[in-house]
């Protein structure tokens, strides 16, 4: 079952680790990830595999502002920041020089499934 502080301290905190082995089991097998317009990605294996690609060149690190939820669902407010290892001038948040940081809010809604497990996930930002 999904908690506020479960979602925090694991979901959150493993994502800002980079640990794939804390975060990736909130995952539903065939969960899809719409990264606002830009991106959607189905299944865990296709979300873990994006952000191997991100991680190996930026780091991203999301502070939670706000969360709301119930048995079927979690909105969150969400800041992150994306700070560039290399340069990636097509970088889906945008383009980005070796050092330079990327400031974003976001609204996260993630539908949760019978098994507990995030079954859809959509991010828009909100500023930044």
């Amino acid at each position: 079952m999904i908690t506020r502080q479960n979602w925090t301290d694991t979901y959150i905190g493993g994502f800002n680790a980079r640990d794939f082995a804390a975060f990736s089991p909130f995952y539903a097998e065939d969960v899809v990830l719409e990264l606002g317009q830009k991106t959607v990605l189905h299944g865990r294996q296709a979300i873990c595999d994006f952000y191997a690609g991100v991680f190996a060149r930026v780091r991203e690190t999301l502070t939670v502002q706000k969360v709301v939820l119930d048995e079927t669902g979690l909105a969150g407010v969400v800041d992150t920041e994306f700070h560039a290892l290399e340069d990636w001038p097509d970088f889906i948040a945008g383009p980005m020089t070796k050092g330079q940081s990327i400031f974003i809010t976001s609204m996260v809604l993630y539908d949760i499934g019978p098994a507990g497990t995030f079954t859809r996930i959509r991010s828009a930002r909100l500023k930044g």
